[in-house]
C-alpha cells in the first residue's frame, strides 16, 4: 500500500473494493438481495407519460381508432413493471425472499395505481391549462406538453405522490429524482399539490416533503418552499415525518428566488415578490416585496 492509503495497483484496488472491512462495505447489498431497477422505473414513467398524454410521449398514434389498443398495451406493461418493482423493493427492505403472496400484494397495489391514472391525467390537464392561461409565451397546449419542464416534473410528481398514498416505499423518491435530474425542479413526492399548478421556467425550484399547496398556485424559477429548522429526536438526529414546510393557500403567486421557510401559511390571493425571505405566516390578500428605498440604504451602509 502506498502513502495516503492509496492502492499501488489495480489488483489491490479490486481486492480492497470487493473484500474491504465491514464498516466500508455496509451499503453493499447481499447478492441474494434484489434491488429495484432504475432502468425499469425509467421505462415505467415513460409509459405513464405516454398514456396520460398519448402522441406527445412514446410512439406516435397512427389513428384515433388505434388509441384504445395503444393505451391498453401500455397499461399492461405498466402493471407488469410496477408489480415487479414493488415486489423487489419490499424484498430489499425485509430481506425475505419473494413469496407468491407478496407478488400478489404488489400486483394489487399496481392495479390500484392504474385505477388512479384517469384522475392523474385530469389533474395534469389542469396544470397544462394553468400554464397556457398564465404564460403569454405559450402558443398552444401541445407546445406546453412537449416543451415545458413543469409538465414533465408534474407527471413524475403526481405519479410518485399517488404511489406514496398507496404505501409504496423508495420507488416514489426514485421517480421524483429522475425528474429533478431531467428538469432542475426538485419536488419531494410527499408534497401535496392542488389543481391548476404552474411552475414558470422552473429551474431551481425546491418543494419540501411536508409542503401543502392549494389550487391555482404559480411559482417562478428559484423558489424554495423549505424548512427553517429541524426538530431533533432523542438521539439528536432530525425527526422524521414532522410538518416543517410551508402551507401555500389558493391563488398565490411566488416570484423568482423567493424563499418561504418553515411551517408557516401564505394566505390565499397573496403575492410574494422576488428574492424575498418569508419565515412568518402572512394573511390572505397580502403583497410582500423588497422595499426599493431600503435597497440603496442597505448597500451604502455596507460601503459597497
Amino acid at each position: 500500500m502506498s502513502i495516503n492509503g492509496k492502492a499501488d495497483n489495480i489488483e489491490q484496488v479490486v481486492s480492497l473494493l470487493s473484500n474491504g472491512c465491514p464498516a466500508q462495505c455496509e451499503y453493499v447489498p447481499h447478492p441474494e438481495q434484489k434491488l429495484p431497477s432504475i432502468d425499469s422505473l425509467r421505462e415505467f414513467i415513460e409509459l405513464v407519460r405516454a398514456v396520460v398524454f398519448p402522441g406527445y410521449f412514446g410512439s406516435p398514434i397512427s389513428s384515433f381508432e388505434s388509441l384504445h389498443h395503444f393505451i391498453g398495451v401500455r397499461i399492461e406493461k405498466i402493471a407488469g413493471l410496477l408489480t415487479s418493482q414493488i415486489s423487489l423493493v419490499r424484498q430489499s427492505e425485509t430481506g425475505s425472499a419473494q413469496s407468491e403472496a407478496a407478488i400478489e400484494d404488489a400486483a394489487s397495489v399496481a392495479k390500484k395505481f392504474i385505477g388512479l391514472l384517469p384522475e392523474i391525467r385530469r389533474v395534469l390537464c389542469t396544470d397544462v391549462r394553468a400554464i397556457y392561461d398564465g404564460d403569454p409565451a405559450a402558443k398552444s397546449h401541445g407546445e406546453i406538453i412537449f416543451c415545458y419542464p413543469s409538465i414533465r416534473a408534474m407527471i413524475n410528481h403526481r405519479t410518485a405522490h399517488a404511489l406514496i398514498g398507496l404505501g409504496v416505499p423508495l420507488i416514489p423518491r426514485i421517480i421524483s429524482e429522475m425528474s429533478h435530474s431531467e428538469t432542475g425542479i426538485d419536488i419531494h413526492p410527499g408534497a401535496t399539490i392542488g389543481e391548476y399548478f404552474c411552475i414558470d421556467h422552473g429551474t431551481g425550484v425546491v418543494i419540501g416533503e411536508t409542503c401543502t399547496i392549494g389550487d391555482h398556485v404559480r411559482l417562478y424559477q428559484g423558489v424554495t418552499l423549505g424548512a427553517k429548522r429541524f426538530e431533533l429526536d432523542k438521539d439528536g438526529n432530525p425527526a422524521k415525518n414532522v410538518p416543517r414546510h410551508p402551507i401555500i393557500e389558493d391563488n398565490v403567486v411566488v416570484y423568482s428566488n423567493a424563499n418561504i421557510l418553515g411551517r408557516i401559511t401564505i394566505g390565499r390571493n397573496s403575492v410574494i415578490g422576488g428574492s424575498v425571505w418569508v419565515t412568518k405566516s402572512i394573511p390572505p390578500n397580502s403583497r410582500l416585496q423588497q422595499q426599493k428605498a431600503i435597497e440603496s440604504t442597505f448597500i451604502d451602509g455596507l460601503g459597497i
